[in-house]
């Protein structure tokens, strides 16, 4: 069997296992076993094939982890608008109660509504910040 044949299956095998697990370092390593493969299709020696193979592999690691290091984190599900579609909507609150609550109608339903923590309570508009359970809360605008 050529050497090309055995870092294409060694590929192949660490796309599978990425696939079922989804960790994306096993997609970096694999892309640094497809350099070996292809340095193997030109002709290397086989330490240079895995030479090939390590730092590519280990660079992509390196670089990919670089990266997820300079990210910002996650918001929580109740406060990502990518998750749940009324954080940034809008609401009209009339009176707030003493305790920072009220009750408010989005959607068709009475909602009760909160406070984001730091914010002030008056009547008018508010921007939906975050969803906790069948919480809405809230800050001015």
């Amino acid at each position: 069997m050529a050497d090309s044949t055995i870092w294409w299956l060694l590929t192949g095998a660490f796309i599978a296992v990425e696939l079922l697990t989804g960790t994306f370092y096993l997609l970096m390593l694999s892309l640094g076993l497809a350099g070996g493969a292809i340095a193997a299709h030109l002709g290397a020696t086989v330490p240079v094939q895995l030479v090939v193979a390590a730092v590519l592999g280990g660079g992509l690691v390196v670089a990919w982890r670089s990266y997820k290091k300079h990210q910002p984190p996650a918001l929580p599900a109740g406060a990502n608008r990518d998750v749940n579609l009324d954080v940034g909507e809008t609401l009209q609150v009339e009176v707030w109660d003493e305790d920072g609550t009220s009750t408010a109608k989005y959607r068709g339903a009475a909602w009760t509504v909160s406070l984001r923590p730091g914010a002030v309570s008056a009547p008018g508009l508010h921007r939906i910040v975050e969803v906790v359970g069948s919480r809405l809360v809230v800050e001015k605008l």
